[in-house]
């Protein structure tokens, strides 16, 4: 009974957590690829968008992905709960490490990027762009907060996933032994 209490309450918590992260990257996604300013530099109207640094479209991309792949895993995560053999199990651990790797890179290769844009490359004579597009690049760090707040979380999941995964083998290695089958002449 408690083993079984124990099953459930760590289902809830995994599937509270992807909705979490579900929504975090969902968040960062929507925030950074619905961001626009428009600005009046030097008597010329310039738009900035995300599609003007690379780095923030992959992540755009990247997260909406993430916030796809865990909703997908939150509906297999109620509707299945532990279920499951090894190969699911080892499925779900390559895919949650595979989307914790994909969203930290891509936020963090944003982040970097957003650097240049916030002090310029004075050796390449690149002004600073956040001067200019203030609102822009403030919704441009939010969404990079969100982002890594999602591959953190994410990290952790890959983490209870690999605990789900050995779980598996611990299981089915030091399970008690079974009883002696009965026999007729038993009864």
């Amino acid at each position: 009974m408690v083993a079984a209490a124990r099953v459930v309450s760590g289902v809830k918590a995994e599937g509270l957590l992807r909705g979490a992260c579900a929504a975090l990257a969902a968040a960062a996604a929507l925030l950074l690829g619905l961001s626009t300013q428009t600005e009046t530099v030097l008597l010329v109207r310039k738009k900035g968008t995300v599609k003007d640094v690379q780095a923030l479209w992959v992540l755009a991309m990247a997260a909406a992905s993430a916030a796809g792949y865990h909703l997908l895993q939150l509906l297999k995560c109620l509707y299945l709960g532990r279920g499951g053999g090894r190969a699911l199990a080892w499925t779900c651990l390559l895919l949650d490490k595979a989307c914790a790797y994909a969203t930290f890179a891509t936020t963090v290769a944003a982040a970097q990027a957003c650097v240049v844009a916030l002090d310029g490359a004075h050796a390449l004579q690149w002004t600073k762009l956040c001067n200019i597009y203030t609102r822009f690049c403030e919704q441009v760090a939010g969404s990079l907060v969100l982002g890594m707040l999602a591959a953190v979380g994410t990290a952790v999941l890959s983490a209870a996933s690999a605990r789900n995964v050995f779980r598996h083998y611990y299981c089915s290695s030091h399970s008690p032994p079974a009883p002696p089958p009965e026999t007729c002449d038993a009864h």
